[in-house]
Formats: C-alpha cells, structure tokens, sequence
C-alpha cells in the first residue's frame, strides 16, 4: 500500500502522510536553522498556534539547547548518524531522528492506544 503524502501550506518541507496520520518533514542538518527552530516552526503551523505572540514555547516540552546539542554535529565534526529522541508539544507526539527526519502526529481522539514508536521516514 503506498503512503498518500500531502504538501501543507507551511512549506515544501512539510507533508502530511493521511495514511498514517501523520506529519513529516526533514531538517536540513547543513542549513543555518536549528533543528529547534525548525520544530517550533513546523509545530506552530501544524496546530496553528501564533509562535511570535507567545502562544507556544519548546521549553514546555524539552529543552531546545539541549535538544539542538544532542543532534549538532560532533567535537570531531563528523555528522550524528543514529539516534532519535522523542516528546510531546502541543498535545503532539514528536520523534526526532540524527539524520533530520521529523515525525510530528496530531493529538490522539480519546486515546486511540495505537503505538508510535516507528521508524524514519526515509
């Protein structure tokens, strides 16, 4: 079965895949951006949430410098290449892959009971 992916309106990057119900993008691990920003951002036009009015803040959730530390490139600077962390923000459950891919799904109706923890996306 394939997976029916859906450009939103917050960008290229972001898709919504109806099949899994799910978001997923990837952060660009060489671009200027953090990895927290990127989440912020994807997260904020995910649940239409108003970042620049104080509406939602990471640290709610995780500590962003923490969370850009963990999947910054190492003291040698060779790029992380396994790893993954995962939170929840915004009543989303977010996993956050090394290698960029990020999966974001929508608050569960009533606790649906079904069980994230799959791979990433690529």
């Amino acid at each position: 079965m394939q997976t029916e992916l859906s450009t939103t309106d917050a960008g290229d990057d972001l898709q919504y895949d109806q099949t899994n119900d799910r978001y997923v993008f990837h952060h660009d691990t060489d671009g200027t951006a953090t990895i927290t920003t990127t989440i912020v951002h994807a997260l904020a036009s995910i649940a239409e949430t108003d970042v620049s009015q104080g509406e939602f803040s990471l640290y709610d959730s995780v500590d962003p410098d923490a969370l850009d530390r963990l999947f910054s490139k190492k003291a040698d600077g060779t790029e992380r290449t396994g790893g993954h962390v995962a939170f929840t923000a915004l009543e989303h459950e977010v996993y956050v892959y090394a290698n960029g891919d990020v999966i974001v799904y929508p608050p569960s109706e009533a606790g649906r009971g079904r069980s994230r923890a799959g791979g990433s996306s690529s």
